[in-house]
Parts: structure tokens; sequence; C-alpha cells
């Protein structure tokens, strides 16, 4: 971000390196060959191999290092993904994803990443990250009691490193769940990650897993699937106006002037926009929920004169500037009234 008010990224200058570039460092692919087997099966300990701890007492991951050796297979992995068409990948996978319990949204996925059009992956990484949590979720009821509410205590824990590995848990904490890996989930759905930030191997390896995941727990137990949350009162809940499409026309029109809007961010705003008029209210939410956010936090910045804080924390801070530090501060939201 310049000091002119011109913001370029919302990622700091850490995390931007660690998301956008450590991954593509290494110009080598790895050999598919030992990633993958012809009949589709995750080679988890040739992937698992590129894992590295840390030179201390608790061999804690080295993160850093994990996230540059595991780049060329992220690549190998897009690459043969983008080899193959839906019946194939279908074929190939569609199975692997029945323990999600939502195969269709893993076939989006890979219909996404076939576009590779930058919002359409990212809405789509979001999806499945979310996904993926619940049904990790879900797996952990199968031996605790109380599912963990941070992602990353959940891939911590000794019950899903009990079912899936440790190992395994591992490879997902590179991708999710620490302020330290590449903490895509939060950094996409706390808004902090424009589209093309996210390299589209990421998702695509993250797919893989997701089937990799699948096939360990069909040697074991598959887990029950807590009900989703349905909005029962409708007919209370439809307080707003119907949207025509004047309206949507002005709003798309709004998006290119409005101050809350961060510039970088606004393939989002469209995307959002154009899921609205096609009646894709579900992705309209999840596009707009992460801006929301991104430009109250730019408000905040404004109004404390903080520009710094529109930035993700640095990763060892292990803090990032989210919604709920913006509601805690009486001064922007309640005009020195506490």
């Amino acid at each position: 971000m310049t000091t002119t008010g011109q913001i370029t990224t919302c990622l700091s200058e850490t995390v931007h390196a660690l998301v956008c570039h450590l991954g593509l460092e290494m110009e080598d692919i790895a050999d598919l060959d030992h990633i993958v087997t012809a009949s589709g099966q995750v080679c988890w300990e040739a992937i698992t191999f590129y894992l590295r701890t840390l030179d201390n007492e608790e061999h804690d991951l080295n993160y850093k290092e994990s996230v540059r050796l595991l780049g060329p297979v992220c690549k190998a992995v897009h690459l043969y993904l983008q080899s193959l068409n839906a019946k194939q990948f279908n074929d190939q996978y569609g199975i692997w994803f029945t323990w999600t319990n939502n195969t269709e949204l893993f076939i989006d996925v890979f219909e996404a990443i076939k576009i590779s059009q930058p919002t359409t992956i990212a809405l789509y990484l979001m999806k499945l990250t979310a996904c993926l949590e619940r049904t990790l979720g879900n797996v952990f009821l199968l031996m605790g009691n109380d599912c963990p509410f941070l992602l990353r205590d959940l891939l911590a824990s000794q019950e899903l490193a009990t079912m899936f590995g440790q190992d395994v848990m591992n490879v997902l904490r590179v991708f999710l769940g620490s302020p330290q890996s590449l903490n895509l989930r939060n950094i996409l759905w706390h808004g902090f990650a424009a589209p093309a930030e996210i390299p589209p191997m990421y998702t695509s390896m993250l797919l893989l897993l997701t089937a990799g995941l699948g096939q360990i727990l069909q040697k074991g137990s598959m887990p029950l699937h807590r009900p989703y949350f349905r909005l029962t009162q409708l007919e209370e809940l439809a307080v707003f106006p119907d949207i025509n499409e004047e309206a949507i026309a002005l709003a798309e029109d709004f998006i290119g002037k409005s101050d809350f809007v961060v510039e970088i961010m606004t393939p989002y705003w469209r995307e959002a926009v154009a899921a609205y008029r096609n009646q894709r209210y579900a992705d309209c939410v999840i596009l707009l929920l992460p801006q929301l956010e991104t430009g109250l936090r730019k408000l905040f910045t404004i109004v404390n004169n903080c520009p710094s804080r529109i930035l993700t924390a640095e990763v060892n801070a292990f803090v990032f500037g989210t919604k709920g530090q913006i509601d805690s501060k009486s001064d922007y939201l309640h005009n020195n009234e506490g």
C-alpha cells in the first residue's frame, strides 16, 4: 500500500511474499507419477516428504520452507487437473468427495479451475474451504464431543490426527488454519486477498487433497453430517424492497465511485452484482460479506489515521485486523461514546 492512500494490496509484505511468490519461487514441476497414481489415488507419503520442521524443542512446522518445497507439487497438480475434462474428473474423483456430502460443489470447483478466471476461482476456494472445515468438524465428532471453534485448533486436534494421520493434517495446516501458513481460508473470508493474489494452483491442490482425505476415510468410518442451519421465518425476514434492474444498474455504477470500495477488490463487487442478477444469491452473499469487512476496515483506518491496519498483520504477530477488532473500537463506531 502506498503512503498516498492508494491501496495496492491488503496483504502485508511478509504475507504477500508467502502467498503470492514463495510457492512459485522454484521453477521445477514435481513428477506427477509420484503424487497421484494412474487410478487417481493420492500418494500422501510423496506429498508429506516436502514438509519441513523448525529446529526447536517442539519441532513446529516450518511453514515458509514447506510452502516453498510444496510449490512444484502444487504446479504439477494444477497442470494435471487442467488436462482433465469434466467426465474424466468425475469418473476418477467424484466418489471420493461423497464424504463431504457436497460432491456437486467440488465438481464446480474443478470447472472453476478450468475456466481460470481469478474471481471465480477465489469464490470457489472460499466455498471449498468452508465445506472442508465443516466436514472435518463432522469427522472430529466421530471421536470428540465439542468441535473446536477455530479451524487452526480443529486441524491441530488429536482426533483428526488419529483419523487421518499427523503428517496428513500437517499438509493441510500448511494451506489453512495458521497465521504462519498460507492461511488461505482466513485471508479470503476476511477480505484481505484480491482475486489475482491467490495462485490458482492452491485451489487445485486443496481440491486434490480433499479427494485424498476421502480416500483415507473409505478405509474407516464415514462422518455423520450435521444438519444445515435453515431460516424458517422467511416472511418476517423479507423486509427489504425488491430490487429491479434499474436499481441493480445504479448499484453497479456506484461500485466504481464509492470510497467504501477498495479498488483492487472491485472484481468481487462486480461478480456479486452478476450473481444477484443470475439469482445466485448465496454466491452474492459469499462475495459481499468479506468486502463488507474490508470496507469497514478501510473506513476504520481513515477515521483513526492508521493506514497500515488495512493490511494483514505480520504472521509472527498472530493477529489479523478483522471485523471483531473494528467493532471493539468505540471511537469509530460510537463517536467516542463508548
